[in-house]
């Protein structure tokens, strides 16, 4: 189960649950007490005094909204059909007994109100959030990756290009020049890039020479390398497998982070934690780290 695919919808559907749960135990109809009588003894029943209306709106909609959120948790099919259509049954059919029933009682307490609000939030919650883009938003959002720490003037740099935390280039960029490569910062004064330092003749003249070794025959390096990078997505995503099958061989979840090591046309071939490989064919909206 991943909490981080919960949706803002499906907090609604907790929530509309919780107010239900509190509308069982509150008066289903209300009464008015003649002058001179003592009516502190007297007590409406709710819905645990009446079993039926209590399967039937208050614990239906309880068990719908149950179903909804471990269809969304695990995904599961019952009979060809996800856990989470059988919750949205259950909802709608609370929301229809419970506008039939208040319609029926003269005097509405406030367990009926209640449970009527409750069933028609929850109801509403259900049908609309797979299509409300605002409710199809994640409840929890991915981490931010932690903030990189400078190294002190002369000391190591830290983790490189790719890794969360870095410092990124836009997507299809090219790194910027970075220590040791011709053109970086190597003790010079700020804003001139390239100069080495005049303390140091050796240090620069072993740069010198191992940019000579680097660069490839024509004098150019060559463009449109890649650079693998730490990516996370918004929402769970199929990760297919590099020969084209169709059915996923993994799912990327929210708020973790993968590497992403090679790109193949519009998508990207990523690489999960435990070392397998595939290809996220909808690569909109991923957080780069």
């Amino acid at each position: 189960m991943n909490i981080r695919s919960l949706t803002r919808g499906d907090g609604v559907v907790i929530g509309a649950a919780v107010v239900l749960f509190i509308a069982s135990f509150l008066d289903l109809s209300g009464y008015d007490c003649p002058s001179g009588v003592d009516c502190s003894r007297f007590s409406s029943p709710n819905a645990w005094d009446s079993l039926g209306l209590l399967m039937s709106v208050f614990l239906a909609g309880i068990i719908g909204a149950a179903l909804v959120i471990v269809g969304r948790l695990s995904p599961r099919k019952v009979v060809g059909l996800d856990l989470g259509q059988f919750g949205t049954a259950f909802t709608v059919f609370a929301l229809w007994t419970a506008f039939w029933t208040i319609i029926d009682v003269s005097d509405a307490g406030a367990g009926l109100i209640l449970g009527l609000l409750g069933t028609l939030v929850l109801a509403a919650a259900t049908v609309a959030g797979p299509l409300v883009p605002a409710l199809k938003a994640p409840l929890v959002g991915a981490p931010k990756p932690p903030q990189a720490v400078q190294p002190p003037y002369g000391g190591q740099p830290g983790q490189g290009y790719g890794y969360p935390g870095a410092q990124q280039q836009p997507y299809g960029a090219q790194p910027s020049q970075g220590y040791g490569y011709p053109g970086a910062q190597t003790g010079g004064q700020p804003g001139q890039p390239g100069q080495p330092s005049q303390a140091d003749p050796a240090a620069a003249q072993a740069q010198a020479a191992q940019a000579q070794q680097s660069a490839p025959q024509g004098g150019a390096a060559p463009a449109g390398d890649f650079t693998p990078f730490w990516f996370a997505v918004p929402v769970a995503r199929p990760l297919y497998g590099e020969d084209g099958a169709p059915n996923p061989i993994a799912e990327l979840a929210p708020g973790t982070w993968y590497l992403a090591v090679e790109q193949r046309g519009q998508g990207l071939i990523a690489q999960t934690q435990d070392g397998r490989r595939g290809v996220l064919q909808d690569t909109t909206g991923i957080q780069r780290g």
